[in-house]
């Protein structure tokens, strides 16, 4: 993913929120830190479950969209 690619899915990220809050479980920003907080703390055990060669300790912006996404636990 690439730094456009980035800013791209972070303008679609919040064009959906703004369109439909009622999906996402965590509406307000303290939720959506906390959220993001917990989904970094576990992400690496995402990317085992699912197979992906993908270390997260080394984040590049597909880890960073992966992350944000994530947080947003969609109801």
């Amino acid at each position: 993913m690439t730094k456009e690619n980035f800013i791209e899915f972070v303008e679609t990220l919040r064009t959906d929120f703004l369109s439909d809050p009622s999906k996402w479980t965590n509406k307000t920003i303290d939720d959506y830190l906390e959220g993001i907080v917990r989904y970094v703390q576990d992400i690496q055990g995402y990317y085992d479950n699912t197979r992906q060669s993908v270390n997260s300790d080394n984040p590049d912006w597909k880890t960073i969209s992966d992350i944000l996404k994530g947080a947003t636990i969609y109801e």
